[in-house]
């Protein structure tokens, strides 16, 4: 058994609302080529974004389950109230559509916006008791009603994790919009080459600061992209935590989030060192497979000589991982993370 703990799909361009279209929010071409966002566009580099290809690309590469998270583009960042009520309502039905149809095969997760409070906390309530979903997904930042860009780990959201811990929910965190955030201009895939990974490191640096998982210890919660630029900057969190003690009033030491087993990471690194690294720092058993399928940057056939679980494969190749520690990175890691 082999469990992907971080997947992508897309609908069908016949499946997306036309007020999607016509608002320019989001939408596919009919020829699948491109997704689509106001002025921006995004190639669809693999047939697997869509469902029946998904299924046989996960037999053809023995994948028996993926955890499917939210669609980035519909973060909702930005958007009106009533905008993001509607694209965040097709985006968590249409993700609650898969699960219903193939339980065997997939466990969907759903998104709120927090810039619309209200609204956030009722679609958590709809989400679990009406759809069965149980996966939170939130993205590391999103733009608040003073038009800042504000971390997801803030003391404002405590009340979407007061009830995503009233009801046991898997969390997972995932950077976007980068683009938006920092002035800088798209060269060279800047945004997600390093940008995302920082944005992720910037939201655990405030999430255990603030020990969010200690206040809701029924959430378990798991960063994407193996959070890798946080591990690789441990030292320095903690040099200026304990070097400046007067800019950390109220919050936890840096390092002993390294020892809550309720705080996950996904292993796309695609550096088996890296891998081994945080491995040392939090064990192997907080480690989840995790894929980043179809995009280009997870771990695709195509791609140099990358195929889905290269990494997890080249650690236990170069003794960084053993056995029992792999079989546990795609199965039982994963299942305790989502709570089954």
């Amino acid at each position: 058994m082999k469990i992907n703990g971080h997947g992508h799909l897309l609908p069908e361009p016949s499946q997306i609302p036309q007020f999607m279209r016509n608002k320019r929010l989001f939408w596919i071409d009919d020829d699948k080529k491109y997704m689509r966002q106001g002025n921006w566009s995004r190639p669809i580099t693999d047939p697997s974004f869509f469902l029946e290809e998904k299924l046989a690309w996960m037999e053809k590469n023995e994948l028996t389950h993926e955890v499917v998270l939210s669609l980035s583009q519909l973060y909702c960042n930005g958007w009106s109230a009533a905008d993001a009520a509607d694209g965040i309502q097709f985006q968590n039905d249409f993700n609650a559509s898969v699960q219903a149809t193939y339980p065997d095969k997939f466990t969907c997760g759903f998104v709120v916006q927090p810039l619309h409070m209200d609204h956030a906390l009722r679609e958590i309530e709809r989400c679990v008791e009406k759809l069965n979903l149980q996966l939170l997904c939130l993205p590391t930042h999103y733009m608040n009603a003073a038009g800042e860009w504000c971390s997801t780990a803030d003391e404002s959201l405590y009340p979407i994790y007061e009830l995503a811990n009233y009801y046991k929910l898997a969390l997972q965190i995932h950077p976007y919009d980068g683009q938006k955030m920092i002035k800088l201009k798209d060269r060279f895939w800047r945004f997600h080459l390093i940008w995302m990974c920082a944005q992720t490191a910037d939201h655990y640096h405030m999430y255990t600061l603030l020990g969010i998982s200690e206040k809701y210890p029924n959430l378990r919660t798991c960063f994407a992209h193996a959070n890798q630029f946080a591990h690789m900057g441990l030292g320095r969190r903690v040099q200026g935590y304990e070097g400046r003690p007067d800019l950390f009033p109220n919050t936890q030491h840096p390092k002993k989030a390294l020892t809550n087993t309720s705080i996950f990471f996904d292993t796309l690194t695609h550096d088996p060192y890296s891998l081994a690294l945080i491995k040392e720092r939090v064990g192997a058993g907080q480690l989840v497979a995790g894929l980043d399928d179809p995009y280009p940057l997870g771990e695709m056939e195509g791609v140099a000589d990358s195929y889905p679980g290269k990494v997890i494969d080249d650690a236990l190749a170069l003794g960084l991982l053993s056995a029992p520690e792999k079989k546990a990175i795609w199965t039982s890691n994963v299942l305790r993370w989502l709570g089954k």
